[in-house]
């Protein structure tokens, strides 16, 4: 990480706070903005800041999303006594935001009875009807609270990407949520995350007038590369963008419909390096090397109850079989040229591979990313060293157009039938090459605009943002006592 003191102008796009854009459930603003943290999480919330706002504002950007722990405005333990004391910070923050002309959205990131952080709550909001009793006081009392303020300036985000609920659950519960809201402010805009941790919409919630939030979180081993919350990201191949679609998961010849070799197609000259790394064996796999007509490798690999090889000991117990980690390495040399060497499962049930690279003689190792995409069947792979920022491509890659498809074209049924939908949070970690996270980004930012939709980035400051992400690869600028990503910020600008 390199830091430097310019002191550069920093474009701007809003000289003077004006007026926010009409906002409603049917038709939702293209907000842009960022997550402010500050009270993300119970054991390590702080008040806002207005500098932060201040910051929003000046960079030309008019939206934050405030996720929150409930447990930042309770008395004690008790998740039905509220401190006003508490409130007043929050207050606050809705108040810079008027100040600024910046659109607060309050969201409970952990609800009474729901959250998708640690440690989970102890009732659930899905199925208990005393935590559906306290969430909804919560509700009522910001309804109750900040009746008046107009939709333009302020509006609800309900729950944080529920899990994998069905819609007809989550429609029981929001719609409880929004009459307590709508009894004492029945006007106010409420938007509900979408369902599968904020990936898919919901039609069953159109009949109570509420807009919809996604996300922009794909591919997922782009995006939360090396992730410390995220077990098993620190195995992860590198990312690179945009991506040859290849599938991490090998299938046996029961099932038909996905059981072909993942095949690799090129000139490889003897003394070619193929790396590998066996993860996941689900029962039993066979796993056959093949260079041309030349076997490479033959291996069987076998799960249960005891460690033969120093694998993790996995049990699944809704499928009663084992399903081992064996994280074990491979590295094979080819003893003559070949140009295509093939992976298969010849029997047995599945298996997933958790890296996979190729080092010619003459220098340099070209990894093949790997997503852990279930249902895609193994393709063939086409290397070409001469293009090493792209030396694998496959037919079905993941780029633009697949964000669109995957991302927002589920989303634009929904917004079809009068629904307002935005991005509630999207962005990539630090750990994610900066040049990738740029192209992956602009990518992102131009669908979005095509959409017509808004965004917030997840973060303002952090690993996500703008500002002290302490990226490696990061030229950093000083800029009012932060460091600032200027290729970020000027990219986000643009759109």
């Amino acid at each position: 990480m390199t830091i430097l003191a310019l002191n550069l102008p920093i474009t701007t796009r809003a000289e003077s706070v004006g007026e926010l854009p009409a906002a409603s459930a049917e038709k939702l603003p293209r907000w842009r903005g960022f997550n402010l943290l500050n009270k993300f999480f119970v054991t390590s919330e702080k008040p806002f800041k207005e500098e932060d706002f201040q910051l929003v504002h000046e960079l030309g950007f008019n939206f934050v999303r405030l996720p929150m722990d409930y447990r930042c405005w309770i008395v004690g333990k008790d998740w039905a006594r509220i401190d006003e004391a508490r409130l007043k910070e929050i207050d606050q923050a809705v108040e810079w935001g008027r100040k600024y002309g910046v659109h607060v959205c309050i969201n409970f990131h952990r609800a009474p009875g729901y959250t998708v952080a640690q440690p989970a709550e102890s009732r659930s909001l899905w199925s208990d009807p005393e935590a559906q009793r306290v969430c909804a006081l919560h509700w009522a009392t910001f309804a109750r609270r900040y009746k008046g303020i107009p939709n333009s300036q302020l509006s609800f985000n309900l729950f944080n990407e529920p899990g994998d609920i069905d819609g007809a659950t989550y429609y029981k519960v929001v719609k409880l949520i929004v009459e307590a809201i709508r009894k004492e402010d029945p006007e106010r805009l409420v938007i509900a995350d979408g369902r599968r941790w904020g990936r898919a919409p919901t039609p069953e919630l159109i009949p109570l007038r509420v807009a919809q939030a996604t996300r922009g979180y794909e591919p997922f081993t782009l995006t939360h590369y090396k992730a410390d919350w995220v077990d098993g990201s620190d195995k992860w191949p590198v990312p690179t963008w945009p991506l040859s679609r290849v599938s991490a998961l090998l299938y046996g010849p029961g099932k038909k419909e996905l059981h072909a070799p993942l095949a690799l197609e090129g000139k490889f000259p003897a003394g070619t390096k193929l790396s590998l790394k066996v993860g996941t064996v689900s029962s039993k796999a066979r796993f056959v090397i093949r260079a041309g007509e030349e076997t490479l490798l033959d291996k069987t690999f076998i799960s249960g109850p005891e460690s033969r090889e120093g694998e993790k000991v996995v049990y699944k117990p809704e499928y009663k079989i084992y399903q081992n980690e064996f994280d074990q390495a491979h590295t094979i040399a080819l003893k003559q040229d070949c140009q295509r060497i093939t992976l298969n499962v010849d029997e047995g049930d599945w298996m997933t591979l958790t890296e996979l690279s190729v080092e010619l003689p003459g220098g340099g190792v070209f990894p093949l990313v790997l997503l852990n995409e279930w249902g895609v069947k193994p393709v063939s792979v086409a290397f070409d060293p001469s293009h090493p920022e792209h030396p694998w491509t496959t037919p079905d890659a993941i780029d633009r157009q697949w964000l669109w498809n995957k991302q927002l074209v589920p989303w634009k049924e929904v917004e079809s039938k009068s629904v307002g939908v935005m991005v509630g949070e999207w962005g990539c970690h630090n750990e994610t090459p900066h040049a990738v996270t740029l192209l992956w980004m602009e990518d992102c930012l131009n669908n979005f605009q095509q959409a017509g939709w808004g965004w917030a980035l997840w973060e303002l400051s952090g690993s996500f943002g703008i500002f002290d992400s302490q990226r490696k690869d990061v030229v950093y600028e000083d800029y009012k006592g932060h460091k600032l990503d200027r290729k970020m910020l000027e990219l986000l600008q643009r759109f």
